[in-house]
């Protein structure tokens, strides 16, 4: 499993972004965009009968700018070149449709920067409440330890292992549960509580999305339509989600239950049983073109199947989910994770194309 921050480390952040934090629920007429010669794009909101503690300017991420392209309808490879070929070009588009659009938009703001551009019935269910909720679930885990934490542009992870329960696969090669809690503040996912397997012999995690618990970001349209622009922050929008939390609670104690751990288990266990009789480089390249994997993820599935020596879809698994711990990018990195997960409920016949590829 890929190693991210301390929890110190973590909180700390959490605590400084609480700070730095600004949504703005606004129509899409009082926004405007300007591009400089340099492609920097700058978002402008129009502030003259509104909240005058409002910044005008704000810097976009290029999520920001990937959304906002998506919801102007502008391809974002277009919208894109003409930031850097012709970006008056760019700006008299966006602006124009900007004007056009009667719709309203939930504006992320973070460090003066616009990180999020959403529909304004998103609702929010921002990380830090999320860990002050149910890092004390997590930490009556029994002999809990918390194998990685990140935060990252879009996400925040929390991975968490309990010794108690276990499960030996093959002689020596022990399993234990745990349990991920993933977010996104700026629209790239639902909440989510899902079971996690540990694998101690080469430290993997896989993750399980069979009894998972998830949570969407919508909800009512924010502000009323007399209202120009809405400023909501952190500490004036009172918490609506005590139920959800109850059932994160739930959630975290069937996933590590013997019961629940015991099922995920027995199915990594029967990957054992389904050699692979094809060519290994065609059950990988089979694997990647299925799951769109580069060739660079190809080729490092690939080492880890054949350094590892285990010629069974079990192993397959495993190099898939071991690879995990080299990709750079945490994000990508848990989506290996997930892949592994999603290999163990193959059914019969599509281990089938795999295992005998060639």
């Amino acid at each position: 499993m890929k190693t991210g921050r301390t929890l110190v480390d973590l909180a700390g952040e959490l605590e400084r972004q609480m700070s730095s934090k600004r949504d703005l629920v606004v129509p899409s007429s009082l926004l405007q965009c300007r591009t400089d010669e340099g492609g920097e794009l700058k978002m402008l909101v129009d502030v003259s009968s509104a909240d005058a503690a409002v910044a005008r300017e704000y810097g976009v991420t290029d999520l920001a700018r990937r959304q906002l392209a998506d919801k102007l309808k502008i391809p974002f490879a277009y919208f894109e070149r003409m930031r850097g070929e012709q970006p008056e070009l760019l700006d008299r588009n966006v602006n124009t449709w900007l004007q056009s659009d009667g719709d309203r938009r939930m504006i992320r703001t973070l460090d003066g920067q616009v990180r999020a551009v959403l529909s304004d019935r998103y609702r929010r269910l921002d990380n830090f409440d999320l860990a002050e909720n149910v890092l004390p679930i997590l930490q009556r885990l029994d002999g809990a330890r918390f194998e990685s934490v990140e935060l990252t542009d879009t996400k925040m992870y929390l991975k968490v292992v309990t010794p108690r329960v276990n499960f030996e696969v093959a002689p020596g090669d022990i399993v234990q549960a745990g349990i991920v809690i993933t977010n996104s503040e700026v629209g790239c996912g639902t909440l989510s509580v899902q079971p996690l397997v540990f694998r101690l012999v080469c430290r993997n995690g896989l993750i399980a999305s069979d009894h998972a618990l998830r949570k969407t970001h919508v909800g009512r349209a924010l502000g009323a339509e007399t209202e120009s622009v809405n400023v909501y922050r952190d500490d004036t929008l009172a918490a609506d989600d005590r139920a959800f939390f109850l059932k994160v609670r739930d959630v975290v104690e069937a996933a590590v239950s013997e019961t629940t751990f015991r099922q995920i288990a027995l199915k990594m266990q029967k990957t054992r049983e389904i050699p692979l009789t094809g060519d290994p480089v065609k059950a990988v390249e089979v694997l990647a073109n299925r799951y769109t994997l580069n060739e660079a993820e190809r080729s490092g599935v690939l080492r880890h199947l054949i350094v590892e020596g285990d010629l069974t879809a079990y192993g397959l698994v495993n190099a898939v989910t071991h690879y995990s711990q080299e990709v750079a990018d945490y994000d990508r990195a848990t989506d290996f994770e997930a892949l592994g997960g999603k290999l163990i409920e193959l059914p019969a016949s599509d281990w089938r194309e795999v295992v005998t590829a060639g």
